[in-house]
């Protein structure tokens, strides 16, 4: 939180950054408004519990105007840290969480309305595609109008017993609106929280106000005492794969059972049973007027 011990490119306690990162007293600086910058600051203290929230004051702005700014901002709980690469700065095929704070569209035939975020998580074998905007990969996400906001930003992570929720605080009306729901998501403890920003051709500032970690006072079930949460895989117990992701204008993720080629399944029997009860019904009717008529 600030004010910020380190200044310009000294040190600071208990975080390391790297890159165009900047320290002044009231913000840490990711990259500046300039093209082709990438920075990130991590900390140095891996995270064992097992429950938490972590709120984040953030603000992204620069002189592009509509579309004409990115690339955004990324939130992270992984394995690995100080390590530099392609997505927001930060390294490829990681092992862990990251929230995507995706503020330029790449692939032109997007519906969705950007800034975007998004959730991901991969054990490392999944690799982040910008040139459709993570959408393979990504779990949830929804629209946030958090560019160039004359007001403080915030974003929240939320862990617990399974359950990732991200909400956001971005229109000054100082109360969470829920953005990304997901059950069936196992993290491991030991992991290091950090976030890194990348610019391009385009650029903005993205700036990291505070970040602060709350632990969760949880009850677990008696087996989890017996499981060694820092030796477990990052994964995601879904009811459909991220690849079946489709764009959605209004933000809202697509979950559960009924989407795709269920969907039509759904319809179709629906269709066919609305056949078959006319067909019966024709049936019925007709033997009732013979009926009728012999009675007559």
């Amino acid at each position: 939180v600030r004010p910020f011990a380190g200044a310009g490119s000294a040190a600071m306690p208990l975080w390391d950054f790297q890159g165009s990162t900047m320290v002044t007293s009231q913000y840490v600086r990711l990259t500046p408004d300039e093209r082709s910058r990438e920075g990130s600051i991590w900390n140095r203290v891996p995270c064992f519990l097992k429950d938490w929230e972590l709120h984040v004051h953030f603000k992204i702005h620069g002189a592009g105007k509509k579309n004409l700014h990115g690339d955004g901002l990324a939130l992270w709980y992984t394995q690995d840290r100080l390590v530099p690469g392609p997505v927001f700065g930060s390294k490829d095929k990681f092992h862990g969480l990251a929230i995507f704070l995706d503020t330029y569209p790449n692939d032109e035939a997007t519906e969705r309305v950007f800034p975007y975020i998004s959730a991901m998580v991969n054990n490392g074998s999944l690799t982040y595609d910008h040139s459709k905007d993570g959408r393979w990969t990504e779990l949830a996400g929804c629209s946030a109008d958090l560019r160039n906001q004359n007001h403080d930003t915030f974003l929240a992570i939320r862990y617990s017993r399974g359950r990732l929720t991200v909400m956001t605080d971005v229109e000054d009306k100082n109360e969470w609106k829920n953005c990304i729901d997901i059950a069936g998501v196992q993290l491991p403890t030991g992991y290091f929280f950090g976030a890194s920003a990348g610019t391009g051709d385009l650029s903005d500032n993205h700036d990291i106000i505070s970040m602060k970690l709350f632990q969760l006072m949880v009850e677990h079930p008696v087996e989890d005492e017996t499981v060694d949460w820092t030796k477990i895989e990052p994964r995601v117990s879904l009811l459909k794969s991220p690849k079946d992701n489709v764009d959605d204008p209004t933000g809202n993720f697509r979950s559960g059972p009924l989407t795709g080629w269920k969907v039509f399944l759904l319809l179709l029997c629906a269709l066919l049973g609305i056949i078959i009860c006319a067909v019966v019904g024709a049936v019925v009717f007709q033997k009732r007027q013979e009926r009728n008529k012999r009675f007559y």
